[in-house]
């Protein structure tokens, strides 16, 4: 069994998931880098070494059972157990998103990996994760998922999202599902919302770093044994469901 903390950050390969793989291999975290695409996969994993990190590669994706599967034995064979999981791996679904024009396969295409595929990851994880002393479980949300803030006149919250936001307040209510089954358990699992980055998935226009954004998925990672669970934080404390 590998003495040191060992976690797993799905959609590593770049931005904020990169950030938050790095953000954890400076505490001196054994990271692996889940990702798709084996060129930035590897592209990754070498920058991350380059700087200190001891990080390995863990090709991944999250819409596929057969790659789900391979990832936690992997993960299993590699340590011996996995002490924190980050569900990052996420689509915007593009545009438009209007209800009323949008594709329902666009729909289906965000929900299969911004929440099955959550599901998919954390049920595979799971037992590796029961193995640690101190399992956390982050999930990386949105502001944009916060129903309170949808319905609040004057809120900002982004352009109308029949896709993306209504899949981060699905992935909302998964949490709090696993954090009601798991709460005679040591795992601590929350959500958590980065902020408004910029990075690919929103062409760049974001006005915080993914540096910035990383950090609420790197405090939830690193919470005490009496930290909550089943909530949802970005850096200025508790979002409302």
């Amino acid at each position: 069994m590998n003495e040191q903390t060992t976690a797993l950050v799905t959609g590593a390969n770049k931005g904020i998931g990169y950030e938050i793989a790095a953000g954890l291999g400076a505490l001196g975290w054994s990271v692996g880098v889940g990702a798709r695409d084996e060129q930035r996969r590897e592209a990754a994993v070498a920058k991350l070494r380059a700087a200190g990190v001891e990080a390995f590669a863990v090709p991944l994706d999250v819409t596929d059972d057969a790659s789900v599967t391979a990832a936690a034995r992997l993960v299993e064979e590699r340590t011996g157990r996995l002490d924190v999981l980050v569900n990052n791996a996420a689509i915007t679904g593009g545009v438009p998103q209007e209800p009323t024009m949008v594709d329902p396969a666009t729909v289906r295409a965000v929900v299969e990996t911004n929440v099955i595929g959550v599901i998919r990851v954390t049920n595979a994880m799971l037992p590796s994760l029961r193995r640690s002393t101190s399992p956390r479980i982050v999930n990386v949300s949105s502001g944009v998922g916060s129903l309170t803030r949808q319905t609040t006149p004057g809120a900002e919250t982004g352009p109308i999202s029949a896709a993306y936001a209504t899949s981060k307040t699905f992935l909302n209510a998964v949490t709090v599902q696993y954090a009601k089954e798991l709460r005679d358990t040591n795992v601590l699992i929350n959500a958590g919302c980065p902020g408004y980055c910029a990075t690919d998935l929103n062409g760049f226009s974001g006005v915080r770093t993914p540096e910035q954004g990383a950090a609420i998925a790197i405090r939830l990672a690193t919470l005490p044994d009496d930290g909550p669970t089943g909530r949802f934080f970005d850096e200025a404390g508790e979002v409302p469901w």
